[in-house]
């Protein structure tokens, strides 16, 4: 009979919270982004942190952009596990995003971007469906 093995350590930690999905709960969304990384030790200014509250930033602007319903909030969850961060932003709006094209220098519009960065900050992401109407938009950000 061999001896169970030990399995590494996995930190968990996880933050949900519903905003009013307006501008001002877009801004909102990333403050409390960089306030809760900061509390579980990913300082403001790291690389980890610009990165998330960038994607957040961005997701959230989404949600409340493209995918508002009148009256209907949308939902901020982050979860810090000991290798990754995963962020996210869950909508009414059943709606898939697309990507926007690779950026070129004769690329002149101002929007659009959003899913650019994203995919450019984030270490993968996507979209799921969520219990309900609406998608969750996610993101992971490697934390090695």
């Amino acid at each position: 009979m061999t001896a169970p093995q030990a399995q590494p350590a996995v930190t968990v930690r996880k933050f949900f919270q519903q905003i009013s999905a307006t501008r001002r709960g877009a801004r909102l969304a990333r403050h409390l982004a960089t306030h809760q990384l900061d509390l579980w030790g990913i300082p403001f200014g790291s690389t980890a942190s610009d990165n998330a509250a960038l994607v957040v930033a961005e997701l959230a602007s989404n949600a409340v952009l493209h995918a508002r319903v009148p009256g209907r909030d949308f939902a901020l969850r982050l979860e810090h596990r000991t290798d990754a961060l995963r962020i996210e932003v869950a909508d009414v709006r059943g709606d898939r995003p697309v990507a926007a094209p690779p950026m070129t220098t004769a690329t002149t519009a101002d929007h659009g971007r959003g899913l650019v960065i994203v995919d450019a900050l984030a270490s993968r992401w996507g979209v799921t469906d969520r219990p309900g109407p609406g998608k969750v938009v996610w993101a992971e950000i490697d934390l090695r």
